[in-house]
Parts: C-alpha cells; sequence; structure tokens
C-alpha cells in the first residue's frame, strides 16, 4: 500500500515530511515535487533501494538515474576531479534546474550510474523537495515520477495514477514551477556538453562561462541503439500519450492550415482526432482541442505541455497534431520533448 501525503508546498511544517524522509532514509521509495516535474526518489548509494526505481517505473537499467542533493557537502561522497567549469556551474545555477554530469567517487553504485564512471547531480530549488532531502541523510536518486516512456508528472494526481501501489509513498505537494525537466550538462571534458536541454537555456550556460558550449547531436535526433546514454532522456522513447502524436512544425499560417487539412483526412478515415495548439491558434480549430500556453510566454508552454498531454489520455482519441514552437531559448527544451512524445513523426510545412 502506498501512503499518500497531502502537503500544501506554500504552508508546512518540517513533521510533515518526517515519515517521507524516514522512508528513504531507510531504503523506501517516495515520489515527491521539485520545481521541474515530480520525481520518484530512493537512496541513491544502496543498490536495493535503487532497484525499487527501475521496477516501478518500468525504466531500462542503462538508463542512469539524476542524484538529488540539499546542499552541496554532499558532493564530495558522490563526485571527485571537479573542474572549474563545473564550479562555476554549480556557484551560478545551484540550487535549480540544473543536472551536472560529473566524474563518480566509488561509494556511487552502478545502477545508479547505467554503469558509467560519472554521476548526474543536481541540487532542486523546490523548498520541500530540498528539505525532504535533507531530512533523509540520504542523496536521492529520483527520475521523473511516472512509467516508463509516458509524459512526466506535474500535479500530485498524475503521481498518483501512475504509480500507487507502486511505490511506498507519495506527497502530493501542489503543481510543479518549471514543467520540464532540468538541463543535463557533461561537465567532465574541457568543453561542457549539453545532453539534454531544460529548464537553464544554453544561452545561460555559455553567458555564466564565457565561452560556447556543445550540444550533443543526439538532442537533435535519434540515439545509437549499441551506446550507452550518459544522460536520461537520451536513447529511450520518452513522454508518449496513448494516442499517436504527429508534430507539423512551420510558419504558424501555413501549420495551422496543414493542421486543419491533416484531421480533415483522419477523421475521413474513422479516426478520432486531438489537437494541441496554443493560445494564439485555439480558434482556428474546432472538436478536442488544448492549449499549451501562449506563445508570447513560453514558460506557460513548458509548464503545461505535460498535462496536456496527460488530459488526452482522458479522452478515446487516436491521433494527436500538435504546433511546433521556436526552437530557441527555453523553446529548444519544449520541442525536445515534443519531438520524442510524437516519436520523431514531423511534418514541415
Amino acid at each position: 500500500m502506498t501512503k499518500i501525503f497531502n502537503i500544501d508546498p506554500n504552508d508546512f511544517e518540517e513533521s510533515e515530511l518526517r515519515e517521507g524522509a524516514s522512508i528513504l532514509n531507510k531504503g523506501g521509495t517516495v515520489a515527491f515535487p521539485t520545481e521541474t516535474v515530480y520525481g520518484i526518489g530512493a537512496n541513491a548509494l544502496k543498490e536495493e533501494a535503487v532497484k525499487k526505481i527501475f521496477q516501478a517505473k518500468g525504466r531500462p537499467s542503462d538508463n542512469p538515474l539524476i542524484v538529488h542533493i540539499a546542499h552541496q557537502d554532499q558532493l564530495k561522497e558522490l563526485a571527485k576531479d571537479i573542474n572549474e567549469n563545473a564550479k562555476l556551474l554549480i556557484e551560478k545555477f545551484w540550487p535549480g534546474p540544473l543536472t551536472i554530469i560529473l566524474n563518480k567517487t566509488e561509494k556511487v553504485p552502478n545502477c545508479t550510474t547505467g554503469g558509467l564512471n560519472t554521476v548526474a547531480i543536481r541540487m532542486p530549488s523546490h523548498r520541500m523537495a530540498r528539505q525532504l532531502i535533507g531530512m533523509s541523510k540520504v542523496p536521492v536518486a529520483a527520475p521523473s515520477a511516472n512509467i516508463s516512456g509516458k509524459p512526466s508528472p506535474t500535479k500530485g494526481k498524475h503521481v498518483v495514477k501512475d504509480l500507487e501501489n507502486r511505490v511506498d509513498g507519495i506527497i502530493c505537494g501542489g503543481d510543479v514551477q518549471i514543467g520540464l525537466e532540468s538541463t543535463v550538462i557533461d561537465a567532465t571534458g574541457e568543453v561542457p556538453t549539453i545532453l539534454r536541454p531544460g529548464g537553464v537555456t544554453k544561452e545561460e550556460i555559455e553567458e555564466a562561462l564565457n565561452m560556447e558550449i556543445k550540444v550533443d547531436p543526439a538532442i537533435e535526433g535519434y540515439f545509437k541503439k549499441d551506446l550507452t546514454p550518459k544522460s536520461p532522456g537520451m536513447k529511450y522513447t520518452h513522454y508518449s500519450p496513448e494516442a499517436q502524436v504527429v508534430m507539423v512544425i512551420g510558419h504558424l499560417e501555413d501549420t495551422t492550415k496543414k493542421i486543419r487539412e491533416l484531421k480533415k483526412e483522419a477523421v475521413s478515415q474513422g479516426k478520432k482526432v486531438g489537437i494541441m495548439c496554443t493560445d494564439e491558434t485555439k480558434d482556428k480549430y474546432d472538436g478536442l482541442v488544448y492549449s499549451m500556453g501562449s506563445r508570447k510566454k513560453i514558460s506557460t508552454i513548458a509548464l503545461n505541455m505535460f498535462h496536456v498531454l496527460r488530459l488526452f489520455d482522458e479522452t478515446d482519441v487516436d491521433m494527436i497534431f500538435a504546433e511546433g514552437i521556436e526552437s530557441t531559448h527555453l523553446g529548444s527544451a519544449i520541442m525536445n520533448r515534443m519531438t520524442k512524445a510524437a516519436g520523431y513523426n514531423i511534418i514541415k510545412c
């Protein structure tokens, strides 16, 4: 049985987190909110605890986990040989939605890192998450709290739907603040490389480091199946709802026209269709239409995207036609998730 804790993120006492922290300390699994998405956590240094995460999610064992910490003092038992670029990133972006890949110590088991000699570490800015981790007295491995491959959870009810009776505890602590997983950057080399775009943009990192950084080619396309992923989200299909997603990209007027044509064709074939759009275009469609947010405030699209994908799972649609957005700054992270949700099924117009 899963113990569910309903806690107000804006008004809570430390005592409300005590039981969840105790579960983590004793090797159990607890789902909890962060500023990015909800995560399912376990003691990152205990192999048997980490294995429970993979079992609960149905997650491939070579997919590395992100280790969450409450304070920088925990770094020394997790990572070694931390270079100057990594130190600058820590100083600038922690706590926050940036995961940094570093060389791991012997204390970190291979099951946490997918067999790699590196470890992905993040310090969340979410007060409840950081307090829970601190009270547990262990570093916490925590991927997104969803069934592997499905849309990431941004609300407590998403986690309950996916993981009730699969984990020991679920902390329902309101909606998340960003809605996309953290940016992952490999800081072990001379030039840092982004492995997954997220809440911290490439432009912000380059400004902080005063240098041009790299972006892994896997972000733009398929990951070679014979390689071991260094970051979550690189190798496997992610974020997919039950219905088939087709993403349409191009000039906005051309995109809306193409989606209307595609919908008409699909309906003529007896398919039930949903449309995933933005506030600026929602009036151009009829039928089942969900807006992700406004193109004028891209953060609203980031916050609502996974929720909208889950809304379609509550319907009986067969296909979802989704508008693409401009792939710059935070938009690159949104398009990365949308591309994976569509299984790279993209129509350019």
